[in-house]
């Protein structure tokens, strides 16, 4: 349509009308003259604006996703770190009470032996100081660590510091090979000497070539001149095999040691000598070995009118009862046999009386 004077008059015109109409609809209520017309638009229109709402509906809900993803999103991230702060607390649990256990383990071996000792972590492997069997702990010179200190932990030797620094400091391990430590064989008291083999038992050499030695024997530390390197009285290890001495001076065995050199984590440097040697004390209890009950016997004696009696006095049977009891059995034998041969014995008579007819 042009724009012209007239289109817009007429424009205006329907604006007029419109409101009159609106106006007229809103104060009938109910009663309102426009509604049939209302209704019969309704009908027309109404199943139009279904069909455009059902083809606009996926449209919208795909907005409103959109608009609530960023609410989803941060609900996941919020539970998804829920989640991994509740794994770390049950691994920190976990770490924790073992933790727990290997400190108590160690204060209870240092409490057997009288040593007194500065606890520590360990915070690296041997790989940061070369190929060698070595650790480095969290505790130095700051903390009265000094050079040529024994080093164990809930389970027995672990080995000796070699360095030390402010606030670290490196130790040897008792499986390396260039550590050697003197052992005291518990009981027997046989003394050697034991070098590290790495990831193999530790190789005892004994003094003595004839030294009665075998597998579960356990050892621990003979000790050093003024308990450096080593304080005495620290489990070892035990015994698991043992090489014949052949006529050898010395006599070497091969020993499992108490610590697992490969799962370190809380150790203990002896910081004060125990005053006296602890010898065996610090050692793991072996459990105790029941023995076997003895089977009870009963004695029975036989009176001489056949009456056994028992060792309280009680008759318990009889000697002739127990015999007719036997000679009636055998004479219910011998008759069963008797008559299983009556047919065989039989024979011979029926044939003599066909001889004398004959």
């Amino acid at each position: 349509m042009r724009d012209t004077r007239e289109s817009r008059l007429l424009l205006v015109l329907l604006i007029a009308i419109a409101f009159a109409l609106i106006t007229v609809d809103i104060r009938g209520g109910e009663g309102s003259p426009v509604d049939g017309a209302r209704q019969a638009a309704a009908s027309v229109f109404g199943p139009i604006e279904n069909g455009v709402a059902t083809a606009v509906d996926p449209v919208g809900n795909a907005i409103g996703a959109v608009r609530d993803s960023g609410k989803r999103h941060d609900r996941i991230s919020a539970l998804e770190q829920e989640n991994a702060a509740l794994k770390a607390k049950l691994g920190s649990d976990d770490r924790t009470n073992s933790r727990v256990r290997q400190l108590d383990a160690m204060l209870k071996n240092a409490g057997a032996g009288q040593y007194g000792i500065k606890g520590a972590e360990v915070i690296a492997i041997g790989a940061a100081q070369g190929f060698s069997w070595t650790i480095t702990i969290d505790a130095g010179s700051d903390d009265g660590i000094r050079r040529d200190m024994t080093v164990l932990n809930g389970e027995g030797l672990v080995g000796r510091v070699t360095t030390v620094g402010p606030s670290t400091a490196t130790v040897l391990l008792a499986n390396d090979p260039d550590f050697t430590v003197g052992t005291r064989m518990e009981k027997t008291d046989e003394l050697g000497f034991a070098t590290g083999q790495g990831s193999r038992p530790l190789s005892v050499q004994f003094l003595n070539g004839k030294a009665k030695v075998k597998a579960g024997d356990r050892l621990v530390t003979f000790g050093s001149s003024k308990d450096k390197p080593f304080v005495p009285g620290v489990p070892v290890g035990e015994v698991v095999r043992v090489d014949p001495s052949g006529g050898a001076l010395t006599r070497t065995v091969y020993v499992k040691p108490y610590v697992g050199f490969t799962k370190l984590d809380i150790v203990g440097v002896v910081v004060q000598a125990p005053r006296s040697d602890p010898r065996d004390t610090v050692l793991p209890q072996q459990p105790v070995k029941t023995k076997p009950k003895p089977t009870p016997t009963v004695t029975v004696t036989v009176q001489p009118n056949g009456d056994l009696v028992d060792g309280s006095g009680k008759v318990v049977g009889n000697v002739n009862e127990n015999a007719g009891d036997g000679a009636a059995a055998g004479d219910a034998a011998g008759n069963q046999q008797g008559n299983a041969q009556q047919p065989d014995n039989q024979q011979p008579d029926n044939t003599a009386n066909d001889q004398e007819q004959g």
